[in-house]
């Protein structure tokens, strides 16, 4: 990886010095001010141990790391994000194509439009900006989706893989093969069908996914279902569905013929270590608690999270129509910390898009959205703020296959990926005694830990 690699202004310098100890830190599920020493050996953490103050001295080797009491928590994870979509309102070569509408519709002619124009260089500078942004943030491991179809053929994907390699001492970067536009529906269909054949084959994409409700109609949905299912089963690979993004109880939720298929398919059996995340799914936030309990029990035994993408849901979602008052905007996002504790389900939460006309607002940083979504899901407590650190951390890496545990506290074992977060309100400053405090108001001051390196760091 090219260490001098900068982002747009400058600012993001991903770097990588191995480390051997850091010392002086709070663990995130710690119920006292106790700091600990944290000691790894190749990639992986090889103890804990209570601190001891002897340990700092004036000039302390490279390799050892002084946390000045910050917290040391698990890296973060963009379960679901769109790659080679970001920044388009950024960038000036799309500066005619600003939003107006701000409907779906709008979203969808905009970015085809956009997509028209997309070249290696500028697929690669966007890409940049998002991958060195996320790295800043403390993201580690990543789901891109980059999009596969007769309009930008291969281009979105190549530039994938190509951050993919270039960031990989720094980021577990997954590449999946999507497609936004229809594989039913259209002229374009077949040749769309040939060419995600076509990129699965690939060596390193990791994931296969589609959009089922862009298709005609229902019918078509079933059958970019049963498609994109067999293929992601024929070439052993994850799969990412992009469900019922609607707020109509007329329309029955495609999430259960999904459901249906897979248990058909017997895909836990012959799809063995592959993981399934479906998301969007905001008619699903039409259930009875009835409903809630029969969609778990049908799920039982298939590896299956549900992601929910509230940024760009608030944004799309309940849009009054033209001509109305405008005062009942009715929104949709997954409740996932109530489908985690109450319904006993697994999710975790995106940023999805960022800077484009489906999410204009909103950055990078997954802590961020955790902390918009103490708000969004009335989230308060000490148990919500770690179900959200969860939800942009380990469980999001568990649900994309990237880690196996859920919990927050680090243990022996576990792969060196860490986010140290500077929380103590050095020169003076407000410092945020807790976790829950983190997610509140996320502090910017953080040093990230992949494989046991130090990536990057901003102190001050």
């Amino acid at each position: 990886m090219d260490v001098s690699s900068t982002a747009m202004s400058g600012e993001i310098r991903i770097s990588r010095q191995k480390i051997n100890q850091i010392l002086n830190v709070k663990l995130p599920c710690g119920e006292d001010d106790r700091t600990w020493d944290i000691s790894i050996k190749d990639d992986t953490i090889a103890s804990i141990d209570p601190h001891r103050p002897e340990s700092i001295t004036p000039s302390l080797d490279p390799s050892i790391l002084d946390g000045h009491n910050a917290f040391l928590c698990p890296s973060l994870c963009h379960p679901h994000i769109h790659l080679d979509k970001c920044f388009l309102l950024s960038d000036p070569k799309y500066a005619d194509l600003p939003i107006q509408q701000g409907d779906f519709a709008e979203a969808l002619s905009l970015t085809s439009e956009a997509k028209s124009r997309f070249s290696p260089d500028d697929l690669l500078r966007r890409g940049r900006w998002l991958v060195e942004e996320s790295i800043a943030a403390g993201v580690t491991c990543m789901r891109a989706f980059v999009e596969v179809d007769a309009t930008v053929r291969f281009k979105c994907l190549n530039a994938g893989m190509t951050l993919k390699a270039q960031y990989r001492d720094a980021c577990d970067i997954q590449v999946c093969a999507f497609a936004q536009d229809p594989l039913f529906s259209g002229d374009g269909a077949v040749e769309g069908r040939r060419l995600m054949e076509e990129a699965v084959e690939r060596e390193g994409v990791d994931v296969v996914g589609s959009t089922p409700y862009v298709e005609a109609d229902e019918d078509k949905m079933r059958d970019n279902v049963d498609w994109i299912i067999d293929t992601a089963m024929r070439y052993s690979k994850h799969l990412d569905l992009h469900l019922d993004y609607h707020l109509d109880p007329s329309k029955e939720p495609m999430v259960s013929y999904v459901v249906e298929a897979l248990h058909k398919r017997d895909w836990t059996h012959k799809a063995r270590d592959k993981k399934i995340v479906i998301g969007h799914c905001t008619r699903l936030t039409l259930f009875t608690r009835k409903q809630w309990s029969d969609l778990r029990n049908r799920i039982q035994g298939l590896p299956i999270s549900f992601v929910g993408l509230p940024n760009s849901d608030l944004f799309m979602m309940g849009k009054p129509a033209q001509g109305e008052g405008g005062g009942e905007r009715v929104r949709g996002t997954l409740q996932i910390p109530q489908m985690i504790e109450e319904h006993h389900m697994q999710g975790t939460i995106g940023v999805n898009n960022v800077g484009n006309a489906f999410t204009p607002q909103g950055n990078c940083d997954p802590l961020s959205l955790a902390s918009i979504c103490v708000g969004v899901y009335q989230a308060g407590t000490k148990r919500d703020a770690e179900v959200l650190y969860e939800c942009v951390s380990t469980r999001a890496k568990a649900a994309v296959g990237c880690g196996e545990r859920f919990t927050l506290q680090l243990e022996v074992g576990d792969k060196a990926d860490a986010v140290l977060i500077q929380a103590n309100g050095n020169k003076g400053g407000r410092g945020r005694r807790t976790l829950q405090e983190i997610i509140d108001d996320p502090p910017k001051e953080r040093s990230i830990l992949h494989g046991g390196y130090l990536v990057y760091a901003k102190t001050e």
